[in-house]
């Protein structure tokens, strides 16, 4: 994703520094000039004014490039257009999804806050780290979301149990072998069908206490990165750091994976209902 995400923004930034203002009255300008003033001087060809235009326009591709805060602002922009809070209906998740993003947005600029140098280089991967992270939080509070608002599942939830009482009782009274057969079939269907609701539940309520811990986790790395910053923390210390957001990824991963097991990878489609308390 990380990578992924890099190509995005540098595309995006190239984008941006065509559309920039500077860029459009240089534009502009060289144009205008070629047309009402194309020989200034007797050695002056109308075509130098655009290629003047072409160096100052490169030169401000190139700084938009190299600036730092036009990739923060870019970066943080595509990652709330990937992963709007907006699009979680429930409000709880809604809610963390937006906690981890301002810690994120605080993240980098923590570490571009740092003096240019080795260690300020390394806590910028970091912050790439911390990008996936992100991602597996929103994917994460997507699936809790669409399990919340899942009407079918949790009828199902209330509904099954009492129909294998039902059916059990059933063929207690049932005499005819037939359909004994037939009720002793449904209800082993019943029974897996149950089996995989449970299974489904205790994944989801470990996947709302993994949710708030790792936010919890997010809001340390936070103070870490504070803390290297202000160099209370030595570089062992930052490369821990890195570790730890990669582990946290890395159990947010096998959650998301165990839940797809259990209830598929996509969140059920939009029914344009409106966000829950």
């Amino acid at each position: 994703m990380t990578s992924e995400l890099e190509r995005t923004a540098y595309k995006a930034i190239i984008g941006y520094a065509f559309f920039r203002l500077e860029s459009a009255l240089t534009i502009s300008l060289s144009i205008l000039l070629a047309f009402f003033l194309p020989k200034p001087f007797p050695w002056w060809h109308w075509w130098y004014w655009l290629a003047i235009g072409a160096v100052f326009e490169a030169l401000i591709v190139v700084t938009s490039i190299r600036d730092e805060r036009t990739a923060q602002r870019v970066v943080r922009s595509i990652l709330r257009e990937r992963h709007d809070p907006r699009a979680i209906r429930t409000k709880r998740y809604r809610e963390k999804v937006e906690q981890a993003l301002v810690y994120r947005d605080r993240i980098q600029e923590t570490v571009a806050a740092m003096p240019v140098g080795l260690l300020r280089d390394h806590l910028y991967e970091d912050t790439a780290g911390v990008a996936d992270w992100i991602g597996r939080i929103y994917a994460l509070a997507r699936r809790l979301d669409a399990y919340e608002r899942d009407e079918l599942i949790h009828r199902d939830m209330g509904q099954v149990p009492a129909s294998i009482r039902s059916l059990e009782k059933a063929l207690q009274a049932e005499r005819d072998e037939t359909v004994r057969l037939q009720i002793l079939a449904t209800i082993r269907a019943k029974r897996e069908q149950q089996a995989n609701l449970d299974m489904l539940q205790k994944r989801m309520e470990e996947a709302g206490f993994l949710l708030e811990e790792t936010i919890t986790a997010l809001g340390t790395a936070y103070s870490q990165f504070q803390l290297v910053r202000d160099r209370k923390q030595s570089a062992s210390d930052a490369r821990r750091l890195t570790g730890s957001i990669q582990e946290q990824v890395k159990r947010l991963q096998d959650i998301l994976e165990s839940m797809d097991r259990v209830y598929g990878p996509q969140a059920p489609p939009d029914t344009g209902t409106q966000p829950t308390a």
